[in-house]
């Protein structure tokens, strides 16, 4: 093209697909000055202000503003130093959009208020630190000041909400959920009743993770199978379950399965039927894509009542 042949602006016009006024803002801007004019004062252009045209007009496709087209045009700045910028902001509005139409299947899914379709935004924006730092917050309070199993809250602290990128509608809807609850003060007085517990449970000495987790193993072995067999928590056959259990839990935490213990134990059990703890790590578990969280509490439930009833 580079054979001297000059363009008019209509002509610039159509080979570009540009409106004339645009070319001519452009013109008068800087940016694509002519590169000489007719006898009649017209402007015609050169095939470097052709080329310089055809640049504008693929840079200002990709959204890229006129302020840093002008640097690029004058070197001041490379197309590969200004791709790579706008990709990033790029990367950061999609996943703006993917998280907003997120919102959006979830709200449609349900009939929610103006105000709750609000609160669901605010909250599903948040960044992934803020995030952090709404549970980190749950966390102190709850745990605060406390003598409680450092192992335990140091898995608090690692099991964080990670949203993904691309959240599907029901993980939005988990992670505001669980936003909710960290913030109840309810949930938090619950919650920090079950640590008092720990840290109680601790002064008499430390009972290892893998005891208490084989203690559990037994409890939802013994109670499934009697739930399956429909057996009363008041029956006698109820009373048997019990006893085997609670001797396994005086052994575990060396004690001697007493009328006292029994008390002690029917106490740290209620102090932790709360559904809404069992909730929480169910709620991180769609957030965070890991598997399903059985539900434990009919177990205990039952556990509970049959334990009540030996007492009288």
């Amino acid at each position: 093209m580079d054979d001297g042949t000059l363009f008019t602006i209509g002509q610039m016009a159509k080979r570009t697909g540009l409106p004339v006024k645009t070319i001519r803002f452009y013109s008068d801007s800087g940016l694509v000055p002519p590169s000489t004019r007719s006898g009649a004062g017209y402007r015609l252009y050169d095939a470097a202000a052709y080329a310089r045209l055809d640049l504008i007009k693929t840079l200002r496709d990709l959204g890229i503003d006129l302020a840093t087209v002008g640097r690029v045009l004058d070197q001041q700045v490379s197309v590969a130093d200004v791709a790579r910028a706008h990709a990033e902001a790029l990367d950061v509005q999609i996943r703006s959009l993917r998280l907003r139409r997120s919102v959006l299947l979830a709200v449609a899914k349900g009939r929610s208020t103006p105000a709750e379709v609000e609160l669901m935004n605010s909250l599903a924006n948040l960044s992934a630190s803020e995030r952090r730092r709404l549970i980190n917050d749950f966390i102190d309070e709850t745990f605060g000041g406390l003598d409680a199993n450092p192992d335990f809250v140091a898995m608090m602290r690692s099991a964080m909400p990670e949203l993904p990128a691309d959240p599907a509608p029901e993980q939005v809807e988990a992670w505001v959920e669980l936003a909710d609850l960290v913030r109840d003060p309810d949930f938090k007085a619950s919650v920090r009743l079950m640590a008092e517990y720990q840290a109680a449970d601790r002064s008499d000495g430390d009972v290892d993770a893998g005891a208490q987790k084989r203690l559990g193993d037994e409890v939802a072995e013994r109670v499934g199978s009697a739930m399956s067999a429909a057996i009363d928590p008041a029956s006698d056959q109820a009373r048997a379950v019990v006893d085997a259990l609670t001797e396994r839990y005086a052994t575990t935490f060396s004690r001697q399965d007493d009328s006292d213990f029994r008390r002690w134990l029917l106490a740290r059990l209620e102090a932790s039927s709360d559904p809404r703890a069992e909730r929480y790590w169910q709620l991180l578990a769609v957030i965070n894509g890991w598997p399903p969280v059985p539900t434990l509490m009919p177990v205990y439930g039952w556990f509970t009542q049959a334990l009540a009833a030996s007492l009288g």
